[in-house]
């Protein structure tokens, strides 16, 4: 195929050019090798492609519809070379990036802005999506980014750690002073750690059960025995805090997301006999030979 596909570039220049001389400068090879080329085109497809005359070569019916098929060809080898400059100087790509609703707003925005600025020409798709999904379709290869939280088990994948976060069970002043007028208890009595009256009497707000951040509390829970007696399960995060904030319960949330609450005082932490540990955010990708330019950039950045 090497072979032939070199002689249909010879044909395709006398073709265009319509002169054996002409094409034999523009290809930097002698006026008898361009006609031996032609001649042994001509035998291996079994037919006449030119006609040859004193003034030059015409192309016959055949030679015109090999002409027109290779002008498409060579045409689309012109176009992808041309894209491929363009992708090298613009640094045009695409990237698709899955990640949850809390973890976009409050995480992956600031990495997206400065990525965008230096990126301009890299289109970038995101896939909001609970954390179990991201993997999977990492490891499918349905998407190039996943920012998640740390998994014990991640086949296949690298994982970057970019910050430490910490869960924290709030509420607000006015739940609990209801809560401890309802149950004859002095307010003070609820701030008392692991305090069972609460765990027993309180409304707990928590994501679903599907949620890799609900698993990771159940387990805190089970491990130091607490018990919650009665929950309301959300669907994100922001959900969660807008409940919290209006009196609603006691919500497990994330406390890196919102130290101005804490600040201003219109959420307060419960205190916890032994904390909920801490645990890793990060961007992970599948482990690959050679990532596209516009994922390595995208890792570089991370990194």
């Amino acid at each position: 195929m090497e072979g032939t596909l070199n002689l249909y570039h010879i044909f395709h220049t006398v073709a265009r050019t319509g002169n054996i001389s002409q094409a034999a400068k523009e290809l930097y090879i002698s006026q008898p090798a361009v006609s031996k080329s032609i001649s042994h085109l001509e035998k291996l497809l079994n037919t006449t492609l030119f006609h040859r005359s004193s003034r030059g070569v015409s192309l016959t019916a055949e030679g015109t519809l090999l002409a027109e098929q290779l002008r498409k060809a060579f045409d689309s080898i012109s176009y992808g070379e041309e894209q491929l400059r363009k992708i090298n100087e613009l640094g045009i790509g695409q990237i698709t990036i899955g990640v949850s609703t809390t973890l976009c707003k409050y995480v992956l925005l600031p990495y997206l802005k400065r990525f965008t600025q230096e990126n301009p020409h890299i289109r970038v798709s995101i896939a909001c999506q609970p954390t179990m999904e991201t993997v999977r379709d990492l490891q499918n290869g349905s998407i190039d980014i996943g920012l998640i939280g740390d998994l014990p088990d991640k086949k296949e994948l690298t994982f970057q750690p970019v910050m430490e976060i910490q869960d924290e069970f709030v509420t607000t002043e006015r739940y609990l002073q209801n809560l401890s007028t309802r149950l004859g208890v002095e307010q003070e009595q609820l701030y008392e750690k692991n305090n069972a009256l609460l765990w027993n009497s309180g409304t707990f707000l928590m994501l679903n059960g599907e949620n890799i951040s609900r698993r990771f509390i159940d387990a805190y829970l089970m491990e130091e025995k607490i018990e919650i007696s009665q929950s309301i399960e959300i669907s994100t995060m922001d959900l969660l805090i807008e409940f919290a904030r209006i009196d609603m319960g006691i919500a497990c949330v994330i406390g890196n997301f919102i130290e101005k609450e804490f600040d201003g005082r219109s959420l307060i932490k419960l205190p916890l006999a032994v904390p909920i540990p801490r645990r890793k955010i990060g961007f992970a990708w599948k482990k690959q030979a050679a990532p596209a330019v516009s994922v390595q950039k995208f890792q570089n950045l991370i990194s």
